[in-house]
């Protein structure tokens, strides 16, 4: 089911992404101030971001969709995604 691009926009910009505009948005994870490897983008004028392209982002960010999708609509904290970036070696 397509999801409101506004939405993940909004609920990653909360977990600790910070979006830059350049040829699409781009969204930085940072964390205690360090800009850190993951990141994701959403083309410009999106108004919904297709299942095949939330399944993208979701990898980009080290998650499955599922998990992605509750780190966009606030179940998952930015602590435990934190949490889980850590138990993979991504971020120390």
């Amino acid at each position: 089911m397509p999801k409101d691009a506004r939405v993940i926009v909004s609920g990653l910009t909360r977990k600790g992404f910070v979006r830059r505009e350049n040829d699409h948005t781009f969204l930085h994870l940072y964390v205690e101030g360090r800009k850190t490897p993951v990141y994701t983008k959403i083309s410009h004028g999106a108004k919904e971001v297709s299942d095949q392209l939330l399944g993208v982002m979701a990898r980009q960010l080290r998650l499955s969709r599922q998990q992605f999708l509750a780190l966009v609509d606030c179940p998952l904290t930015e602590t435990e995604y934190l949490r889980i970036l850590r138990e993979q070696n991504v971020i120390l």
